[in-house]
């Protein structure tokens, strides 16, 4: 690492982002769904158990009550309850870095509670609902940054993305290590890249980010996160060793027979970026419980699809180069 970014960070920024960086070389980042019960309550107990499970497949790092973990729809306590349940289970084997979002003063009360709570690191959701310019979106993080002693990683997705000038001017905040970026738009974000100081970190952050893994790396991003992860750690796992080592059969396969058909069915309902998710998860026998309004669960026809495209899954990597499972969707 060069001096550049190790002048730059603050001491603890640094050693967060040393261990997100080979977190990431070793494994998946992984955005655990929150566990709620039948009639919409919390189910910590529940949480626990399947987070466990969790990490025990060794993610680089995990990312408690983002968007897959249902965020948006959590009270405080609630959202105190989850990151410090993951910091606990977590132990310091592996970054923990929490979600925080709306507008930055309550950004800030989040940012405190995952602060006190034992999060290593916060990932600054997409402020709410507002268009913004470039020069409200670096203040935004520069008042988030002012107000907790945590590393941040901004996330660029709907109403927010930043030009390479604005990339230049959150990177000088000390405490910023990194962006996620959900726009897959290459183009912009090879000038971020380019535009940001050694060391600074960039994850794919695209829905279902392993259709778009091969290409976020020829612009320098190969760390990514993974919906599936939360589901089927295994597929996850298998997808990141085979992309890793340049098994380009083995990759295509996966692609092509699980998470290609995986992608066709989230795009059929507004919401089935999480929904889908957790109803995987539940199939798998995983203790998440439904998704909380407005979100919604899938249906007795897409849950079927849903199970076949699992079963698919861990024989992906067998299936004769060329073929297309029969159920595929189209």
């Amino acid at each position: 690492m060069g001096m550049r970014i190790m002048e730059r960070f603050s001491t603890e920024a640094e050693d967060v982002a040393r261990r997100l960086r080979d977190g990431m070389a070793g494994g998946v980042l992984s955005f655990p769904l929150t566990s709620f019960r039948d009639d919409g309550g919390l189910d910590l107990d529940s949480y626990r158990a399947y987070l466990t499970a969790q990490l025990a497949t060794a993610p680089g790092a995990v990312f408690p009550a983002c968007g897959t973990g249902e965020f948006f729809s959590l009270d405080e306590d609630e959202y105190r309850a989850v990151v410090t349940a993951t910091a606990e289970i977590a132990d310091g084997r592996l970054p923990v870095v929490a979600g925080i979002g709306y507008g930055w003063a309550q950004a800030l009360r989040f940012a405190r509670i995952a602060e006190e709570a034992g999060a290593d690191a916060l990932l600054v959701m997409p402020h709410y609902l507002v268009a913004a310019p470039q020069d409200g979106l670096v203040e935004q993080l520069r008042r988030i940054a002012a107000g907790t002693s945590l590393p941040l990683i901004a996330y660029q997705r709907g109403q927010v993305a930043f030009s390479a000038d604005s990339l230049r001017r959150i990177a000088d905040i000390p405490t910023v290590v990194g962006l996620k970026d959900g726009h897959s738009d290459l183009d912009r974000l090879q000038r971020l890249t380019l535009a940001a100081p050694d060391g600074f970190l960039f994850f794919n952050g695209a829905s279902t980010a392993e259709v778009q893994a091969r290409a976020y790396a020829t612009v320098g991003v190969p760390a990514y996160s993974s919906a599936v992860h939360a589901f089927a750690p295994d597929i996850a796992n298998a997808f990141f060793t085979a992309l890793r080592d340049d098994d380009q059969e083995r990759t295509t396969a996966l692609l092509r027979d699980f998470y290609v058909p995986l992608v066709e069915l989230r795009d059929r309902v507004p919401g089935y970026a999480v929904s889908l998710v957790k109803a995987a998860a539940r199939l798998r026998g995983l203790p998440v419980g439904p998704v909380r309004a407005p979100l919604t669960d899938p249906g007795p026809d897409d849950l079927a699809l849903l199970a076949k495209i699992l079963d698919a899954g861990p024989q992906a990597g067998k299936t004769a180069p060329g073929a297309v499972a029969s159920w595929a969707v189209r």
